[in-house]
């Protein structure tokens, strides 16, 4: 579970004997799966609060840790990796216990193009760069038309991805890699952007069992230490 280091971005305690640490934002998709794949593994991890509305990604303390300037960013003593799936598949090497991926090939298979169609088909295009770019230079109207399009046609891909594979979870009746990317993209699909879901009944049972999952509330927005209202 995560201990507030009670700053913002400190790369100083980035170093070797230190214990876990994730650069995070509390809103960000992408932290979220990062933080619950750490829930589910039972590791303690520092959290290290980047605020993106402040714009501290782009500081150069940070920018030595990723410098594509996203979050979240994982130090393991002198190892750090950014990418939330990078991040992911580091973890399943280092910690197997609670493996995110199955043995079953044709699963792991699954897990792989779960996650892949929320992180590069979806995720890319209702970000606050592309939502403020939209909002910008063409119609503030048009923002969130043009966000619960590429949701809905990437939910339409997952509904049929599932459909054969699906038990109480994603993949099967374990929690592994699809469940994690799944869990706050649905979230933001129903919070933020306010997609109707009933054209997708699998996603919104999936969604269900999440928010019943210890793991997974700890890891929502509103439970970490730098939640705030935006």
């Amino acid at each position: 579970m995560a201990s507030d280091s009670g700053t913002a971005v400190s790369v100083d305690s980035a170093h070797v004997g230190m214990k876990l640490q994730l650069y995070s934002f509390f809103g960000s998709s992408c932290s979220w799966r990062a933080r619950i794949a750490l829930n589910l593994k039972g590791l303690e991890y520092e959290y290290k609060a980047v605020n993106l509305c402040k714009r501290e990604q782009f500081s150069p303390e940070f920018s030595k840790l990723n410098p594509l300037c996203y979050v979240p960013v994982l130090v393991d003593g002198d190892i750090v990796v950014s990418d939330s799936f990078a991040i992911l598949l580091y973890l399943e090497e280092k910690y197997p216990e609670h493996p995110l991926l199955p043995c079953d090939l044709q699963k792991k298979a699954i897990n792989f193009q779960a996650a892949n169609i929320v992180c590069s088909s979806i995720q890319p295009f209702q970000n606050d760069t592309a939502v403020n770019y939209i909002e910008e230079k063409i119609n503030s109207d048009e923002k969130f038309v043009w966000t619960r399009y590429h949701i809905g046609k990437g939910f339409a891909a997952l509904e049929k991805l599932l459909k054969g594979s699906a038990g109480r979870y994603a993949t099967g009746e374990e929690v592994f890699l699809a469940d994690l990317f799944l869990a706050p993209q649905i979230h933001a699909a129903i919070n933020r952007f306010q997609v109707d879901m009933s054209k997708f009944p699998l996603l919104c049972r999936l969604n269900k069992v999440y928010n019943e999952l210890p793991e997974f509330r700890a890891a929502m927005p509103e439970m970490q230490p730098d939640f705030e209202k935006l």
